[in-house]
């Protein structure tokens, strides 16, 4: 494999990764949250303190990395679209929404990012680009559409309207930051990231943090918070910058489609669904989109095709 494919590889298998624990986190923290006595704020600010000292821990073993005052600047900003409004947006509205409506607005993360990137960043807007968008999300239509049967929260449009806002909120970060996350390791982003995050949360969230009857909360919330902070959060926004670094916003963003796909698969695994032909037909086309998606060029490659022909007619 060539040192581009390599990068390439590194990059899927990331986002994958990171997005299978992303999945896994959406029913164990709406289940924190609607049995286990943690309200959404208290979760947040778990969430983004916990994660900023582990990766402050970690840098500690990692090579020592300078950040230029003006990055830092950056990284706040970084922190409110990517962090911040990401999670105050997401938790709060999942905890006012069904699952089923919140998995379906997330799929309208790769829409938003490839619009963002066509406007910032001049990305084109290809036809592939499109199919594969389109042909991923009919993947989880499908499922969710099938599975409406097995709701049991209610809709509500506040929650609704801040889900969507947390898309929109993380397809900006994706597109503006790119070239910024690029320039550090994931380790260095991520600890300025997280520590502007906690900061930026205290003084929301700290009456829900003290007012909790700790003393009262059973070890498998306990052991649920662990989760979310340590794999959902620490572990898995390490690997992001990891898929940024290599690969365009809009196929980022792709990866979106997995939540639901795993949401629905964990069900199967503890007995609380089947595995059906609609399910089947979700994964191929979830998966067939992202491919499609891939193959698609970017603006630097269609610049270098056009210069290329420029210089053939030459």
């Amino acid at each position: 494999m060539n040192r581009t494919g390599d990068a390439s590889f590194k990059g899927h298998l990331s986002l994958f990764v990171a997005y299978i624990i992303f999945g896994l986190s959406a029913p164990i923290a709406k289940s924190a949250m609607a049995q286990g006595g943690i309200d959404p704020l208290t979760l947040i600010f778990f969430r983004v303190a916990g994660a900023a000292v582990l990766l402050w821990g970690a840098s500690l073993l990692a090579p020592r990395e300078r950040v230029k005052k003006r990055d830092l600047l950056l990284l706040t900003g970084a922190s409110m679209f990517g962090i911040t409004l990401n999670q105050l947006s997401y938790i709060t509205g999942l905890s006012k929404t069904s699952p089923v409506d919140a998995s379906l607005i997330a799929t309208l993360g790769p829409i938003v990012t490839m619009l963002v990137a066509a406007v910032y960043l001049k990305e084109p807007i290809t036809f592939k680009k499109i199919l594969g968008v389109l042909v991923g999300a009919g993947g989880v239509f499908l499922l969710i559409l099938t599975g409406v049967q097995m709701v049991n929260g209610e809709s509500h449009l506040y929650g609704n309207l801040l889900c969507l806002a947390s898309s929109l909120s993380f397809a900006l970060y994706l597109t503006l930051f790119r070239d910024l996350v690029r320039r550090y390791s994931s380790v260095t982003v991520m600890k300025w990231m997280f520590l502007y995050a906690t900061i930026i949360c205290a003084p929301i969230c700290y009456r829900s943090v003290w007012s909790i009857d700790y003393g009262a909360l059973s070890a498998t919330t306990y052991w649920k918070l662990a989760f979310v902070v340590c794999c959902a959060t620490f572990f898995s926004y390490l690997l992001l910058p990891v898929g940024q670094k290599r690969l365009r916003p809009t196929i980022v963003s792709m990866y979106n489609y997995l939540q639901p796909m795993v949401g629905s698969g964990a069900a199967v695994a503890m007995g609380l669904d089947t595995f059906g032909w609609a399910k089947g037909v979700s994964a191929l086309l979830v998966f067939l989109g992202v491919y499609i998606v891939t193959l698609s060029k970017s603006r630097a490659q269609l610049e270098a095709e056009k210069n290329r022909t420029f210089a053939t007619n030459e």
